[in-house]
């Protein structure tokens, strides 16, 4: 199998992105008019904001380049390519779009007013696209800037947009040529939809063994504690924040545990003391918080601040 799944079978239309109705319909008819507003995507992790916003750049022969905010957060960096990409005129006459992908991760003291005042000195040569997890990580002036659209999928499509998806991985691993069950392939997306981009990644690793059967399901959602710890250890808090994301589908006792199993291949031994009482109290705490993610972030954190790695 030669490249990423995820990218090899990105969308390249509107048609080709899968989807809720109304929603398709949207991005439909901003292609017909010919014309890119600003927009903000906001929606779920994996639900196609990416892949629809080149898309959209595809269909309306735009020149665009796409900046993950997320890797690439810096403020004078951000300046420097918005400013060298936007502040010249296409040789080819096409529209120019910014794609500015995972922007709740950018700092909202900074990077995003920043971002306003590029939006307006721009306005004449190029258009912004946003895409966000989170919303209201968003400064509300960029949000009065843009079309808001939101990528909810309506309780009754949602059978309707899984079933489309079963045939677009049916159709992906028929063309790669690897074996597989339907079974196990309902399971994989019954999982993790309507992460589209999850269940990919989960079928690249799984392909390595050259068949998608049974024998995989007793790993799909197993916990990778070797990543979290390479996070850690090189105080990296936003590999290690996506860690907690990609793993939330996980109960909070396994993710624990794995946690604690992991120290002595990970944490140094002067410091597996203090990380056990450290995953102690924060699982206690994991019974009672409103939000598990915030709670296990700085579970992380602390970890990452106090201990000593490999």
């Amino acid at each position: 199998m030669q490249g990423l799944l995820v990218e090899k079978y990105r969308p390249q239309t509107i048609d080709d992105c899968i989807l809720p109705i109304a929603l398709k319909s949207t991005f439909k008819d901003i292609v017909k008019t010919g014309e890119c507003q600003n927009l903000l995507l906001t929606g779920g992790a994996g639900c196609g904001k990416t892949s629809v916003a080149r898309a959209l750049c595809n269909e309306l022969g735009a020149d665009s380049i796409l900046i993950n905010c997320s890797e690439d957060g810096n403020i004078d960096t951000l300046r420097t390519k918005i400013r060298t990409f936007a502040s010249t005129v296409s040789l080819s006459g096409n529209k120019k779009v910014v794609i500015l992908d995972e922007f709740d991760y950018s700092n909202a003291q900074s990077i995003q007013p920043a971002l306003r005042g590029a939006i307006e000195e721009f306005a004449n040569n190029c258009r912004f696209i946003i895409t966000c997890n989170y919303k209201n990580r968003i400064i509300s002036p960029i949000h009065s800037r843009c079309t808001n659209i939101e990528f909810s999928i309506p309780s009754e499509e949602r059978p309707t947009l899984a079933g489309e998806f079963m045939e677009r991985v049916r159709y992906i691993l028929d063309t790669e040529k690897i074996p597989y069950e339907d079974a196990v392939l309902a399971q994989l997306i019954t999982k993790y939809f309507p992460d589209f981009r999850r269940v990919r990644n989960e079928l690249q690793r799984y392909s390595v063994a050259g068949i998608i059967d049974v024998g995989i399901l007793s790993q799909v959602g197993q916990v990778q504690v070797k990543e979290l710890a390479s996070a850690m250890k090189s105080k990296n808090f936003t590999e290690a924040r996506k860690w907690v994301v990609s793993n939330l589908d996980n109960s909070q006792t396994e993710l624990f545990r794995k946690i604690y199993d992991g120290l002595h291949d990970h944490v140094h031994p002067s410091s597996i003391p203090q990380a056990i009482l450290i995953l102690a109290d924060y699982q206690y705490k994991s019974a009672f918080v409103a939000d598990q993610e915030i709670n296990l972030t700085a579970c992380i954190v602390e970890l990452m601040m106090e201990c000593e790695f490999k």
